[in-house]
Order: C-alpha cells, then sequence, then structure tokens
C-alpha cells in the first residue's frame, strides 16, 4: 500500500501560515517582570497550517500540489520558496492587504514557553480567483484536502465540496468553528474531541459518543467521521461500523501538527485503495511517530514503515 502513495496525487487548499521558532536557553527570571529571560541562539522557519498538511503528504511520496493565500511580504515569500523546497506544487494567490499569518514560538529548554501570532483574514476578491483555481485543480487530483484553520481561506468551501464530488473526487476536511454545515457532503472531517464536543455536546459514555458521532455523521451525509482523541487515540464512524485506534506511548509528546499529519496519512492512503481501517492504523502510526518530535514536524514514508 505504501509504495502505491507515490502515484498519489493530491490537493490540498485551505489557510497557510508561516511557523517561526526560536531556540533559547533559559538561565534567570527577569528583573522587569516575573517571566524566563531567552537567550535567542538559533531560529527556524517551518511550514504551517495548510502547508503543513501538503507537507506531510508530500514527504510520504504522494506528488502534492497546494491552493492557498498570502500577504505580499517576507512571510510569504518565505512560505513559497519551503514549498518549493519540499517540492509541493504551490498555487499561492497574493493579497496585498493582508500580513502572512506567522506564528511565532519561542522555546526554551525544548519548551514552548510563548507563542505570538499574527494574522488578517483574506479580502473576498482574491477567494473568488481561489475558488476558479480551485475548479481547474480538482481534475488533476485522486483526493482533495480542505484544511480550515478559521482564518478566512475557506470561505467558499461548501461550493469546492460541491464541485470536488461532482468530480468523483473524496473530500477529507480538518474543520473548525461550530458551524459545521458548510462541511455537508464531504467524504469524512476529522474533528479533535473538543472540537466535537463543541458540536453534539458533551458525552456521558462511550455509547453516547457513538450515538452522537453516528447522528452527526448521518445529518451532515458523510461517509465517515474520524475523531482524534489524543490519549485516548482515534475513533473512526462510519456506515454501520465503527473503528477505534489506541494511542501510541511516546515520551516525548508535542501534538503541534498532529492533526495535519492524520489527515494527509489518511488522504494518501484512501486515495492508495486502502479501507477505512487499515487507513486510520496508518495513520495513527504516523501521529505516533509525529508527536514524538517537537514543534510541526512531518513523518517520513521510511519512518512509517519501520513502524508499522
Amino acid at each position: 500500500m505504501l509504495e502505491k502513495v507515490s502515484q498519489v496525487r493530491l490537493l490540498v487548499v485551505g489557510d497557510v501560515m508561516l511557523d517561526r521558532y526560536w531556540f533559547g536557553e533559559v538561565n534567570r527570571i527577569s528583573p522587569e517582570a516575573p517571566v524566563p529571560v531567552v537567550k535567542v541562539e538559533r531560529q527556524e522557519e517551518r511550514l504551517g497550517g495548510a502547508a503543513n498538511v501538503a507537507r506531510n503528504a508530500a514527504s510520504l511520496g504522494a506528488t502534492t500540489a497546494l491552493l492557498s493565500v498570502v500577504g505580499d511580504d517576507d512571510a510569504g515569500r518565505s512560505l513559497g520558496r519551503l514549498l518549493e523546497e519540499g517540492l509541493i506544487d504551490a498555487g499561492l494567490h497574493v493579497d496585498r492587504d493582508i500580513d502572512t499569518i506567522v506564528k511565532l514560538r519561542v522555546i526554551g529548554r525544548q519548551q514552548q514557553l510563548l507563542r505570538i501570532d499574527f494574522e488578517t483574514p483574506p479580502s473576498h476578491e482574491i477567494l473568488q480567483a481561489k475558488l476558479a483555481d480551485f475548479e481547474r485543480r480538482v481534475a488533476d487530483a485522486d483526493v482533495v484536502i480542505l484544511s480550515d484553520y478559521g482564518k478566512g481561506g475557506l470561505t467558499h468551501i461548501a461550493e469546492m465540496i460541491r464541485i470536488a464530488r461532482a468530480a468523483a473526487k473524496p473530500v477529507l476536511v480538518d474543520p473548525k468553528g461550530d458551524e459545521w454545515e458548510k462541511y455537508a457532503g464531504a467524504t469524512v472531517i476529522t474533528p479533535n474531541r473538543s472540537e466535537l464536543r463543541e458540536v453534539v455536546g458533551r458525552w456521558s459514555s462511550e455509547a453516547d459518543l457513538i450515538a452522537k458521532s453516528q447522528k452527526l455523521r448521518a445529518d451532515l451525509g458523510l461517509e465517515a467521521l474520524l475523531v482524534t482523541r489524543s490519549e485516548e487515540g482515534m475513533t473512526l464512524f462510519a456506515d454501520g461500523e465503527t473503528h477505534h485506534q489506541a494511542a501510541l506511548a511516546r515520551e516525548v509528546f508535542d501534538v503541534s501538527g498532529a492533526g495535519d499529519t492524520v489527515i494527509a496519512t489518511l488522504a494518501v492512503m484512501i486515495a492508495a485503495g486502502a479501507d477505512w481501517a487499515e487507513a486510520i492504523r496508518v495513520a495513527n502510526v504516523a501521529a505516533g511517530i509525529v508527536v514524538g518530535k517537537l514543534g510541526t514536524a512531518v513523518v517520513t514514508r521510511q519512518e512509517l514503515a519501520a513502524a508499522l
């Protein structure tokens, strides 16, 4: 199955961001306020958001295209360069009225001490242009991922799902917020535990979770609903079936970007011909590898093969 991944053509659409990391030593508390003083020794830039989803798919060997919006700034150009280095076919629409989303993380002693976010929503005109580009690119893809970070890049997501499904392409959505009607008709959505709770409310037992998840899946017309449950692993609810994978224990545990790894792995496995049970087994193993790495990271096909 992993050998077939290199034949998969994947299209990722969504909110991209540049993840900046400042690594340093912490040896004292500031005399000005009760906060640690970080002496920055190294800086790093990585792909974040939908760009990290694309990076994960490309790392597994899939031919990957990305469609998104960036600002006319250094961060946007850095994203373009990193995508090119990652062999990702990037269609980055430039909106001069926005700043590219940047998440700056300050790391001391392998721990995240602070995160600072810079962002503005993209303009309507740019999003309309992206929709036309999407329609052209869908024809060349085997599977589509819509990575919603709630930053405005997927304003037309309902129309995108309709276009992709009309072309008989599987659509995987990483949702955001509590208004999920716009995701109706997708193949599968992949919320985490807290995102699902926002929509269906709390559950009192595993049976209650199954009932609420299956009702939501049916209401939205989904083939499946995959809930990532942190230390409880992940559970996939499909028509008349439920598949659960227990979490893989790791000494180092950093969940930054783990959801990106899950949806990217799930998409390439489905496109390669895997059934739901096999696809989530592999996605769970991939997630177990990536949470053992610091920050937004990827899993290579070699690492995945070895772990499997």
